[in-house]
Parts: structure tokens; C-alpha cells; sequence
């Protein structure tokens, strides 16, 4: 069964999606980021650091991917062609008021691995504590935990996991590892003494966050972070298929859904809600970038 016909099934089944019409539409304009105090990596980090421009993955929902094309900067086909930036691998970097995220704007692909490793072994020289988040590799993530030893303690992973559905996770990430092998990456890190986490943002099937949250914690020592997908209205509307995606993300996000969520989770320790969330739900905020962590 291809993605199109699975959606058009769903929508026939579910009032919320069905609701929608069925002609091409544009998604509303997510107008509660703006308002957050701290949200996006802010709530996470004060600093981020990159070395590369594009990004192989090719995620549909991607920010960075969409103002890179909004301000012409690369067309939408250049943005899958990963392009290292020398300057910023060989230069050298201090030590920085709290946890330095690596990377923000692009991922750690067998591609460019060499250079991000090259950074994040200059940034634990110099003493930083680093967020290395990634949709993973598993071979990039081994290589990290088996040659990073020394630096265990100055390391938290946090890996991208939105779905446990791979026909789900290829649709909206094209050329990002399948659900098995980021499980296997987590698994592996865990297995390795570091501190994990994992990021559900953006949720990419709410009818089966639970399934996700059982199937991983069990190996996070730190956190599972949900929230929902963003920037909606950027999104390329280029066929039926991603009409019928994001009016079934919507349909999943919306107030009612959030908070039904949130009351079913809100017992676990090791939930985090991302700010969209706790602004639906009534959490109070970040008051200042890097605090949730």
C-alpha cells in the first residue's frame, strides 16, 4: 500500500482529517511560537554550533531547510547535498557559558561525520558539556561512544525519534535512518555508559506515542522530550500526499489531543513537554535560554 492511498484511507476514517476538505489547502500559520518565551533550541541550549550547510535527510518539516530555500540561499534539490564548512571545523572553540548543542541546522551523517567529530572532540578539549542530537546512525553514534570515552561524562545524546512507524519516518524524513537502527543507536549509547535522551519532535504518529515512549525509555537515563511539528505553513504543498500528511499531523495536534495526551504521560518522570505543549497545557516556561535542558 503506497503512503497516498494509506492516508486517504485514514482521512475516510477519521472526522478530524476528514473535515479538512479534500482539495489542496495551505496550513494555518502556527501564530503561538511567536509568543513562547524560550522555545526551539533555546529551551534546550544557549549556544548551538554547526559545520555544515545542508543536510542529506532531507526532512520535510526541516526549518533550517525551509529558510535556507525562503532566502534563496540553496534551492530545495541543494539542500540534500551536504556541504562542509572548512572554516568552522578548523577553527578553534572555547569554552562557553553552559551545554553547547552540536548540531542544530544539519545531522551527523556518514557524509560529514569526520568533520563533526573533529569539532565535537575540540569542544570537549575545552572543557564543554555538549547536546550531540542527531536522527542516528548507528555507525556515527559507535564511533562517538567508542572513541569519546575519556569525555562520557561531558556528553548527552539526544536522538531524534518521532515515530516508530517507518513508512511514517520516510515520508516526512526522506533519507534518515529507519526506526530500528535509531532504537539500535539509542541501545547502543546506553549499553555504553552515556547519558541518553530522546526527542519526539515533531510527534509524528500521536495515536501511537505511548507504543514509542514504552519501546524507549528503557534506555534513557535523562529525558524523552514531545512536541508538536511546527511552521506548518512552510511546508512544500507539491501533491495530494502531503496535503493528506499535514492534515493528519493537525488532526494529531490539535488542543484536544495535546492535552488527552499530556494526562495520559503527565505521571512520568522522564517526559519533558517542549514549550507549544506546555503552553496548550498550562506548564509554566523557560524563563531564560538552556533552562529546561
Amino acid at each position: 500500500m503506497t503512503t497516498e492511498t494509506r492516508l486517504k484511507r485514514e482521512i475516510a476514517r477519521t472526522p478530524a482529517l476528514a473535515q479538512a476538505g479534500a482539495g489542496l489547502m495551505k496550513p494555518k500559520r502556527n501564530k503561538t511560537t511567536s509568543r513562547l518565551k524560550t522555545f526551539g533550541t533555546k529551551e534546550w541550549v544557549k549556544k548551538t554550533v554547526n559545520c555544515c550547510t545542508g543536510c542529506s535527510h532531507d526532512c520535510r518539516y526541516c526549518f533550517a531547510r525551509s529558510m535556507a530555500v525562503r532566502f534563496r540561499q540553496l534551492s530545495p534539490e541543494e539542500w540534500k547535498n551536504e556541504r562542509v564548512r572548512w572554516k568552522d571545523v578548523e577553527k578553534d572553540y572555547g569554552h562557553y557559558d553552559g551545554m553547547v548543542m552540536l548540531p542544530s541546522s544539519h545531522d551527523i551523517t556518514p557524509t560529514n561525520f569526520d568533520a563533526c567529530f573533529t569539532v565535537l572532540k575540540k569542544l570537549m578539549e575545552a572543557g564543554n558539556r555538549a547536546l550531540v542530537v542527531s536522527k542516528p546512525h548507528l555507525e556515527c553514534i559507535a564511533k562517538i561512544c567508542d572513541e569519546m570515552e575519556q569525555y562520557k561524562s561531558q556528553i548527552l545524546f539526544r536522538f531524534t525519534i518521532g515515530a516508530c512507524d517507518n513508512e511514517i519516518l520516510s515520508f516526512w524524513e526522506p533519507n534518515a535512518p529507519r526506526y530500528e537502527e535509531r532504537k539500535a543507536a539509542l541501545k547502543y549509547a546506553f549499553e555504553k555508559g552515556y547519558e541518553t535522551s530522546v526527542s519526539t519532535e515533531p510527534m509524528l504518529d500521536s495515536d501511537h506515542i505511548e507504543d514509542l515512549v514504552s519501546e524507549l525509555l528503557p534506555f534513557v537515563t535523562d529525558a524523552m522530550w514531545i512536541g508538536t511539528m511546527n511552521h506548518l505553513h512552510r511546508i512544500e504543498i507539491n501533491d495530494e500526499a502531503v496535503e493528506m500528511a499535514i492534515r493528519k499531523i493537525q488532526a494529531g495536534q490539535t488542543e484536544e489531543r495535546i492535552k488527552a495526551i499530556y494526562e495520559r504521560l503527565k505521571g512520568n518522570q522522564k517526559i519533558k513537554w517542549k514549550a507549544e505543549i506546555k503552553k496548550i497545557v498550562g506548564l509554566p516556561q523557560a524563563e531564560k535560554p538552556g533552562m529546561d535542558k
